[in-house]
C-alpha cells in the first residue's frame, strides 16, 4: 500500500461531477452500499469524518443518519488505481439501507458451490441459524442442545489445547486450536446473546484508552 496520501485535486470525477463511494464495513468488510459523492460531500466527509453523499434523485447534498440517526463513521477513505472510484471503510451506526436492512446487498443472484468466501459474520450466522433453526446432525445445534455448561466445558478444553500447542512452539497446530476456540467462543457468544458488534465496540474503546496510555508514557 501506498504511503502517499491521494490529493483531491487528483480524483476523476464524471462529466456530472460526480464519483462513485463504494461503503464498507471497517471490521467485517461487507460492503454496505454504494452512493455518489460531488468534490463538495467529499470535503464534507473528510471534515466532519461522516459519510455525506450527493444525491442524484434529489439533486442536494445529504449526510447518512441526517433524519435515521444510523451515521458512518469514516475510517478511512482510499482511491482505486485510476482515480476514479472510491472505497469508503466506516464504523456503522445503524442500518446502511433505508428498508432498515445492515446492507443494501441483501439479494443473492449467484452463488458459487465451491468458491464460497469466509467471514466471521457469515460463522456468525451460520451458529446463530443452528440455535433459532436446529439442524438434525449438526455438532453446533448438539452443543446448543446440551446448553452453556456443555459450551463452556468445550471452551476451557479448546484453551488448554492452545496453550499445549503454544508451549510446544508449533505454529500450525496453534493455529488449528485457535480456530477451534474462536468457534467454541463464537457458539458461546450466540447462546449469551453476545453479538460480534458488542466485541468490536469493546476493542475499539481499548485501542483508545491503549493510545492514551502510550502518549502519557512518552510525556512521562
Amino acid at each position: 500500500m501506498s504511503e502517499t496520501m491521494v490529493n483531491i485535486d487528483e480524483l476523476k470525477f464524471d462529466e456530472k461531477g460526480l464519483i462513485p463511494a463504494v461503503v464498507q464495513d471497517a471490521t467485517s468488510g461487507r460492503v454496505l452500499t454504494v452512493a455518489y459523492m460531488n468534490r463538495e460531500s467529499l470535503e464534507i466527509s473528510m471534515d466532519k469524518g461522516l459519510t455525506c453523499f450527493w444525491s442524484r434523485s434529489r439533486q442536494e447534498l445529504w449526510t447518512k443518519g441526517e433524519t435515521s440517526g444510523n451515521y458512518q463513521h469514516i475510517v478511512s477513505i482510499t482511491a482505486d488505481c485510476d482515480r476514479d472510484a472510491l472505497v469508503v471503510k466506516v464504523n456503522a451506526d445503524g442500518p446502511a439501507c433505508h428498508l432498515g436492512t445492515e446492507s443494501c446487498f441483501e439479494y443473492p443472484v449467484f452463488e458459487s458451490d465451491t468458491e464460497g468466501a469466509f467471514s466471521y459474520q457469515g460463522l456468525m450466522e451460520m451458529i446463530e441459524g443452528r440455535k433459532t433453526d436446529p439442524k438434525e446432525g449438526s455438532y453446533t445445534t448438539y452443543l446448543f442442545e446440551k446448553g452453556m455448561d456443555k459450551i463452556l466445558k468445550k471452551v476451557g478444553e479448546e484453551s488448554t489445547e492452545v496453550i499445549i500447542a503454544a508451549k510446544d512452539n508449533d505454529k500450525k497446530e496453534t493455529v488449528y486450536e485457535i480456530s477451534d476456540l474462536a468457534y467454541h467462543i463464537m457458539v458461546m457468544m450466540v447462546e449469551m446473546g453476545i453479538s460480534l458488534e458488542d466485541i468490536k465496540k469493546e476493542l475499539a474503546s481499548r485501542h483508545v484508552i491503549d493510545h492514551k496510555v502510550k502518549q502519557e508514557k512518552m510525556t512521562e
